[in-house]
């Protein structure tokens, strides 16, 4: 099921886009997390430096210690005046703001008291911390005043913005990427229309884009095909037709040739004819049906009976049960009497069987003869057109159309055949029906 979906063209290039969308996010954040702390708007920051240090009053323990100046001891509790103007401009900036004075102690704060800032830090800027950027501004006097905003953590923040620019790209090109695809699908059912038979499959054009060119294409293709496979049946249907004439011309010779010197040669222009007639009818058949013509009338026919009837002109042996198919009775007939003539050609006029019976996939149908059998890397190939076996090359015997149309006949019927071997030697040609179709 999940490699199914995967096989999805639309589904594919969504997760595609998707995934780019997401390795520009991570590499997006981790830039911001790896580039060095900098100065934000230096100019403005000392600035507003200047104007904390002048609001913010101080006392002599905050200015800058000399350097041969004993350590620092804890300095007094942050005078009210002070408390309250740090805590009105927290609340001002809806910030965490602490002062430390010159040597690192924490003088006041309101919020939560953010750390010192690092010894390296003498000028104001912008530090990243892993709880979100902090503000430090250096005053003159020495003290330094740290404003952390109360916000989501920095990588909260980004998540959440990357999880929405997901969500929102994700509904977006789902439909862009599904509109294209669509074209596509719909272009793919109607090739394998037209590869099912279907000569007027075409495909509506939309937009102007290489998807659009290829319906174009698409259009201009089936249309040459059609007009193609349509002279061809034109043509074998007026050869057909124009071979007709010359060979009722030849029967009539045939039957008003009388010299008793040459009976022979009456029996074998008798035989040519037939033989004549006989193609031309495959022919025509063969061409009616790959043309896809609507069907004939449709009846329950008696399998067996019809096996019976036709078995009786070679002798067969008929086996089996009745079994009663919705299909086209004179195409069945067709189809038993090129089998049965096959067994009789191959197999000789004893050792043929035929049977019938149905079974879970439809009805069965079998022809076996007793002759030399077909090659394994033949069985298949004799279901082509005109294919013939080495032997029946030299001998003349046939042009390969029998079986051919057998398997046309058995696929109309939603069916097919297929040849095996026989045990004790010969050949089995079995077939499975369910049916014509509706």
């Amino acid at each position: 099921m999940t490699s199914r979906i995967f096989n999805r063209l639309y589904l594919r290039i969504w997760f595609a886009f998707l995934g780019v969308l997401l390795v520009f996010g991570l590499l997006l954040g981790g830039l911001w997390w790896l580039l060095p702390d900098d100065r934000a708007g230096g100019d403005m920051l000392e600035t507003v430096a200047l104007l904390v240090g002048d609001a913010l009053p101080a006392s002599p323990t905050d200015r800058i210690p000399r350097p041969d100046a004993p350590p620092p001891k804890p300095g007094p509790p942050p005078s009210p005046e002070l408390q309250q103007r740090i805590h009105r401009i927290a609340e001002r900036l809806s910030a965490d703001v602490t002062v430390h004075d010159a040597a690192g102690r924490l003088t006041a704060h309101s919020g939560r008291p953010l750390p010192p800032p690092p010894p390296d830090v003498r000028s104001s800027r912008v530090l990243r911390t892993p709880g979100g950027p902090i503000v430090i501004l250096k005053l003159e006097d020495g003290r330094t005043v740290s404003v952390g905003i109360r916000r989501r953590p920095p990588a909260v923040g980004l998540a959440g913005a990357a999880g929405l620019l997901l969500a929102t790209t994700a509904v977006g090109a789902f439909f862009v990427v599904r509109r294209v695809t669509q074209r596509l699908e719909r272009l793919r059912a109607r090739v394998e229309a037209l590869g099912a038979g279907d000569l007027k499959a075409r495909i509506e054009v939309e937009g102007r884009d290489e998807v659009a060119d290829l319906a174009r294409s698409f259009n201009r293709a089936a249309e040459r095909i059609e007009a193609l496979v349509g002279g061809q049946r034109s043509m074998l249907a007026n050869v057909s037709h124009e071979l007709r004439s010359p060979l009722a011309r030849m029967r009539m010779a045939a039957e008003l040739l009388s010299s008793p010197d040459r009976p022979e040669l009456k029996a074998r222009l008798t035989q040519d004819i037939a033989e004549l007639d006989a193609l031309i009818d495959e022919l025509l058949e063969s061409s009616r049906l790959d043309a896809g013509v609507a069907a004939d009338r449709l009846e329950d026919v008696d399998l067996l009976a019809l096996l019976a009837e036709e078995a009786a002109a070679v002798d067969a042996e008929v086996s089996g049960q009745s079994a009663t198919l919705r299909g086209e009775p004179r195409l069945l007939r067709r189809m038993i009497r090129n089998l049965l003539e096959n067994a009789r050609r191959h197999g000789g006029p004893s050792g043929i069987e035929a049977a019938c019976s149905p079974s879970a996939a439809g009805i069965v149908l079998t022809v076996s003869d007793r002759g030399p059998g077909v090659p394994e890397d033949e069985r298949e190939r004799i279901f082509e057109p005109f294919h013939r076996l080495h032997g029946m090359r030299e001998t003349g015997e046939g042009v390969g159309l029998g079986l051919a149309l057998v398997r046309q006949i058995a696929r109309r019927h939603g069916g097919d055949v297929r040849c095996f071997a026989r045990e004790g030697g010969g050949s089995v040609f079995a077939v499975t029906l369910q049916g014509a179709p509706k």
